[in-house]
Order: structure tokens, then C-alpha cells, then sequence
């Protein structure tokens, strides 16, 4: 028999479980797609490649979405197609900024090319960024603000979780400078 602390434990767990599980029957038919697959191969965040970025805010936007009694099956989809836009940002010539304010709009004609998508959708995706894109236009769908917020939250997290690394690197190449003027290393010469 389970004690009252052991069976609240297991309770937790099932209901977790049960979450994940909606969770994932809401993508089921994305997931596993080759172009949303691709994600995986382009750095985002931080250490966080466009995969894990997006299964973050697609997660996330389903659970307060359900919460909220929202539309969570659209906030799963659209967080899983959201930066579908299939390149390296951070290679690119032109400006990060561009990227900024394209990338929504690329990423919703991928988007298309492979999947159906509700109106719904299409806003999440084409407004994640909002309010930088667009304009001054507000969504007209709550599950948009919702997947905004969340986008920029996991971003943040993202990049603060690979900022001691940064920081230790910059560190290092500092030393290394110093050490290099001081004739404590020596300089390789070609």
C-alpha cells in the first residue's frame, strides 16, 4: 500500500506523463519529418541547436496554452515550425537584424510547402517575433502572444546558459594575449 506522500509522487508522475503524451500526439506528424529534422544541424541559441530551440517553445506553448484553455494543439504545431527557415543564421552577410525580421516569414513558406496549416498557425509562426514584426498590427489570436513569450523566454535561456562558456572562452583568449606579450608563450611563426 502506498503511503499519502508516495501516491501524490506517483499521481504527479502520471499526470506528467499523460501531458507528454498529449504533447506529443499534438506534433506526432511533424516531428519526425526530414525538413523539421534539419533543424537539428543549424546552432541557434547558445549552445542550442534550432531543434531543441523549437521543441522547447513548442512544449511550452502547449502547456500554457492548455492551461490557459487555448488552443494547444496550434501553440505545439506552430512552436515546432516557428524557425523553420533551414539555414545558419549566424553566417549569413547580411545584418542579424534582417534575419530577425525575415526569418518568420520564411519559416511559414516552409512551413507550407510540407504541411497544412490552421489560420491559427499561420499567425504563430508569421507573428512569434511580435511586437519587432509587423509593426504596430496586434495578433488576433491569444495563442500568438503566448508563443511571443515564450520564444523570447527559452531564447534567454538559451543564451544564458552558454554565457559562462563565452565568457571563459574571452577569458582564455585574453590570457593568451597576455601571455603571448609577455614572451610567456611562444609566438608560432609561419
Amino acid at each position: 500500500m502506498l503511503h499519502t506522500r508516495q501516491l501524490r509522487k506517483f499521481n504527479k508522475c502520471a499526470l506528467k506523463y499523460n501531458l507528454y503524451q498529449e504533447f506529443l500526439s499534438c506534433i506526432d506528424d511533424l516531428i519526425s519529418h526530414p525538413e523539421v529534422q534539419k533543424m537539428a544541424d543549424f546552432p541557434h541559441h547558445g549552445d542550442t541547436n534550432t531543434f531543441d530551440h523549437v521543441l522547447s517553445v513548442s512544449y511550452y506553448t502547449f502547456y500554457y496554452c492548455k492551461k490557459l484553455k487555448l488552443d494547444y494543439r496550434a501553440g505545439a504545431r506552430a512552436g515546432l515550425l516557428h524557425d523553420l527557415f533551414l539555414y545558419d543564421w549566424h553566417t549569413q552577410e547580411e545584418p542579424k537584424l534582417v534575419h530577425t525580421f525575415n526569418h518568420p516569414l520564411i519559416a511559414l513558406e516552409n512551413a507550407r510547402k510540407y504541411f497544412e496549416l490552421s489560420e491559427r498557425e499561420e499567425e504563430m509562426i508569421t507573428m512569434h517575433m511580435y511586437p519587432m514584426v509587423k509593426g504596430l498590427k496586434k495578433p488576433k489570436f491569444k495563442e500568438t502572444h503566448i508563443i511571443a513569450l515564450v520564444d523570447k523566454l527559452c531564447a534567454v535561456s538559451e543564451v544564458m546558459h552558454a554565457m559562462p562558456k563565452l565568457v571563459e572562452r574571452r577569458l582564455e583568449k585574453i590570457a593568451l594575449g597576455e601571455a603571448y606579450s609577455e614572451g610567456l608563450i611562444a609566438v608560432e611563426r609561419a
